[in-house]
């Protein structure tokens, strides 16, 4: 059953622990700029919002690839770098609409995340609650309440004491 990453950017505070968390998990040393999720602050909008990479259905990403360096893993569903074949060309940077790929300027190939093999470290240290791996199911459930929510709040009126 295939599961989702969802980011929940009311609940996200931007403390970074994600970036932390998978840069230590995919290159064992708190290096955040070598994270698979980014956290991107909007100063106008007072928000955090973290960016990852959303595991499309049809990947734009994978189309490009001169090297057939991305793939879908059999067991997570999710897309996958293979780092021994990526040339670095960053043919995948251009079109993922996400922003979720990054260069690593050291070994020059690209990085994105790769759900961890199925055990998000993100999702799993995120203090708030704003990473969610769950099945897709449950992800559109908690989407259609939280979007229900938001539009529903607004209308509904204090309502009073009765003493």
């Amino acid at each position: 059953m295939k599961k989702i990453l969802m980011v929940d950017i009311n609940a996200c505070n931007g403390c970074r622990i994600c970036e932390v968390v998978c840069s230590f998990e995919k290159e064992k040393a708190s290096i955040p700029t070598k994270s698979r999720i980014r956290i991107l602050r909007v100063d106008e909008a007072g928000v955090d919002i973290p960016g990852v990479c959303q595991h499309c259905e049809s990947p734009p990403c994978r189309d490009v690839c001169p090297m057939d360096a991305i793939s879908r893993d059999p067991k997570t569903e999710g897309v996958i770098l293979n780092q021994d074949r990526c040339i670095g060309c960053r043919a995948c940077t251009f079109v993922c609409p996400y922003g979720a790929i990054s260069l690593d300027v050291e070994k020059q190939v690209m990085i994105k995340c790769d759900l961890c093999g199925g055990e998000p470290q993100c999702v799993r240290y995120c203090p708030k609650g704003a990473l969610s791996y769950e099945r897709a199911e449950v992800i559109d459930a908690l989407r259609r309440e939280r979007n229900l929510l938001t539009f529903v709040r607004p209308l509904l009126k204090p309502r009073e004491s009765l003493l």
